[in-house]
This record gives C-alpha cells, sequence and structure tokens, in this order.
C-alpha cells in the first residue's frame, strides 16, 4: 500500500485533544432575562443547530470552525465570542440529530465499531493503544470514525503492521506552533469498514493527561484491557473472540473495488475506439464525467467507475465477469446499470431491436442509463486530468458516509 505524506501547518496551539473549551454557557437564574438577553439566547441557539447540522453532515469536522461559519451565516456579520455556543451544546445537539435521524440503528452501529476497534487494539498492541472519541463514550453517528492514542517512535513500525493486513492508509503530519515553539504530530488514516485514525505519540506521553476540546475535562481513554472489561460489561451475552473472528471476515467493499481497479491499468484497447488508452485510465474519465452530472448519485457513480472492470477478468464477456466479481457488494440499481451499459450504446446508435429497447425504457432509470452512456462515450480523451483510484473510492465512501 502506498504512504501519502501529509504537511499542514495548524493554527491550533494545540492537537483538538489537548484544547479546552471556555465559552460555556453560564446557568440560568431562573429570572426573566432583558428582552436583549433572550434575543442572544435565540441567536444562540440558532448557531447551535446550524454548526450542530454542518458537523452531522460532515460539512465541518472541527467544533470552532462549525460554531464560526454557522455565525457568519446567520448574523450575516460579526459576533461576539459571548454569543458563541460551547462545544458541549453542540455536541449535545449532534446527538438529538443522530436519535432523530438514525434511531435505534445508532445501537448497533456502535457495537460493530466498538469491535472493529477491539480488533485493531489487539493488533497494535505493542504500541499501547488507548481508545478515545464516540466509540468509546457512545456517541456515534454515521460516519463516525475511530480514534486511537498509540505510543510509538516509529509511524513505519506501526505502518509496517497495517500493510501486513492489507489495509489502506496514509500517513499526515501536522506542525503545531505554540508559544513560539513548534511541533510535529503524526496521524495515520485507514480506510477500512468504519474510518480509523491513529494518533502517534512517544512512548513517554502514554501517562499523559490529555484535555478534551468538548469539556476542558481530562479525555476519556481506555486501555485495552479497559476497553475489554467495558464490552464484557455492556455486551455479556457475547463472546468478544468469536465477534473479533466474525470482525475479521467482513470485507470493506471498497478494498474490494480497490483491488479489481488496479489491475486494469494494464488492459490494453483497441485504439480506434479507446485512443485514451487502458482501462482504468478510461474508467477514471468516466468517473470524473458522472460526477459532473450526478454528483450525489452513489449507486450511479460507482456504475461508472466500475463498468469495465470484468475486462481484466474475461475480455471475451466483461459485463458477465463483473456483474459476477462485484456479486453483493453492489446495489442492483448498480448491478443493472453495469449489466445494460452496452445496450445503451445501441440505443444511442439506433440499432438496437424495438422489444429490447422498449424493456428498457421501462425501467425508471433509463435516462441515468443513457447519461452513463453519455460519459462512457466522452471518456475516451488522450490527456484528461482524472483523479486517482483512491481519490474516487474516498469521494464515494465519503458519499456513502453522508447518505448514511
Amino acid at each position: 500500500m502506498g504512504l501519502i505524506t501529509v504537511y499542514r501547518t495548524m493554527s491550533h496551539d494545540y492537537p483538538l485533544e489537548d484544547v479546552a473549551e471556555t465559552s460555556d454557557p453560564a446557568e440560568s437564574d431562573g429570572r426573566r432575562r432583558p428582552a436583549r438577553a433572550r434575543g442572544n439566547e435565540k441567536l444562540r441557539r440558532q448557531i447551535v443547530f446550524e454548526a450542530a447540522r454542518l458537523m452531522y453532515r460532515r460539512e465541518e469536522k472541527e467544533y470552532y470552525r462549525a460554531k464560526l461559519k454557522a455565525a457568519r451565516a446567520i448574523c450575516q456579520g460579526w459576533v461576539k465570542p459571548s454569543d458563541l455556543p460551547s462545544n458541549t451544546e453542540i455536541r449535545d445537539e449532534i446527538q438529538r440529530m443522530a436519535f432523530l435521524f438514525e434511531g435505534d440503528s445508532r445501537y448497533d452501529h456502535l457495537r460493530d465499531m466498538r469491535i472493529e476497534a477491539l480488533r485493531l487494539m489487539r493488533l497494535l498492541a505493542a504500541f499501547k493503544p488507548k481508545l478515545i472519541g464516540s466509540t468509546l463514550t457512545g456517541h456515534v453517528r454515521h460516519g463516525s470514525d475511530i480514534d486511537l492514542h498509540v505510543f510509538t517512535s516509529s509511524a513505519e513500525s506501526v505502518a509496517m503492521i497495517l500493510d501486513q493486513e492489507g489495509m489502506t492508509f496514509d500517513i499526515e503530519s501536522k506542525r503545531v506552533r505554540k508559544h513560539g515553539e513548534e511541533r510535529v504530530f503524526t496521524h495515520i488514516h485507514i480506510q477500512d469498514r468504519f474510518p480509523i485514525e491513529l494518533t502517534l505519540y512517544p512512548v513517554e506521553k502514554l501517562a499523559y493527561v490529555f484535555k478534551s476540546s468538548i469539556t476542558g475535562k481530562a479525555i476519556e481513554r481506555a486501555s485495552l484491557a479497559e476497553f475489554e472489561q467495558l464490552l464484557r460489561n455492556e455486551y455479556p451475552d457475547i463472546e468478544l473472540d468469536d465477534e473479533v473472528l466474525d470482525a475479521e471476515s467482513k470485507v470493506d467493499r471498497f478494498q474490494v473495488f480497490r483491488s479489481l481497479l488496479l489491475p486494469l491499468e494494464g488492459v490494453g484497447q483497441s485504439k480506434k475506439h479507446h485512443p485514451e488508452g487502458d482501462v482504468l485510465y478510461h474508467s477514471l474519465q468516466v468517473f470524473e464525467l458522472a460526477r459532473d452530472e450526478l454528483p450525489y448519485d452513489e449507486e450511479f457513480l460507482l456504475a461508472a467507475l466500475l463498468h469495465d472492470i470484468g475486462k481484466g477478468l474475461d475480455p471475451d464477456d466483461h459485463v458477465a465477469a463483473a456483474l459476477e466479481a462485484l456479486g453483493e457488494f453492489i446495489t442492483p440499481r448498480t448491478a443493472w446499470f453495469i449489466e445494460h451499459h452496452m445496450e445503451a450504446h445501441l440505443v444511442a446508435d439506433g440499432s438496437i431491436g424495438f422489444r429490447a429497447r422498449h424493456r428498457l425504457r421501462e425501467s425508471p432509470d433509463f435516462d441515468e442509463l443513457m447519461l452513463l452512456q453519455k460519459c462512457d462515450r466522452g471518456g475516451r480523451v488522450r490527456g484528461m486530468q482524472v483523479m486517482e483510484v483512491d481519490e474516487a473510492l474516498d469521494f464515494l465512501r465519503e458519499l456513502a458516509r453522508m447518505n448514511g
């Protein structure tokens, strides 16, 4: 797996887990507030709701940026710091949204995330992992990630273990300045069934007490032994070892897509019909064009990216090969697009029979099928700028999280 190291200069004095929130609201004394104060409270509630909405939909990831963006949108100008809500208020509103939109499915999702966290903590046991964040506290929602602190002086040693497990990940380094002193924090982002973020600290920080960006208090965290005990207490009817084995057998569908796409770089095509080059380059071009047309239709975009993966398996019947390889990793709608994308070309040039055309037109997705045909035909340009495979899959992952 390739490693990508990204350097960023952050404006925070410390990473988010080190920053204490200072704008907690004063508690009500029960007295009637002046009209101006009541107006400020209404404004504050509006900012809370908008900031929570931005974070729930993953449009913003940091509380401070979400608050500023919400305040600017609502107030159309400068906002007094005292009118900004606390992180705790926003966190509570996010949880209300999660309960409203996700219901009881959140609890099954939380359980699955915790088992996955346990699997990873056991895998990285040599680095004394500590689980933090919503997977530990239970405040998860769709798109929540698994956050772990690991303690080592070598990011490469962690990366080697992840590589051996076949995981897709990148390494990011953030430069942070405080009191004129620069520090570098290293994060490893793992793309798996659930998004996972590892924050690396030197071993001497093992006993360090980190502060929560939400409460300003010591951050909640659990060692491997503590987390296993928590799971036994909360899920007394399950056998942890069996659950971890079951989690290991579950395949991330985007990893499957990646394994089918990458070999296409070595699959050539007829220069008469495909002057652009190999099948992978063509597929990425079609994906780019499809993204311009229907950027939020995950099933359509998957069909655009994966429609030709069968050419790396069986060039004589690439459609059937693709459908067999993708199996239950795609929805029936995506499968329908792939199954009929060659017939769509016959519709476009008028060479398809009346009955076959009528059968296709009966589908509610006929217009999208013809749009896919247009993208397929257009994705044959020499030198077109396209995403890398991992960038395309990351886009689709994020879209899947947004769609729940």
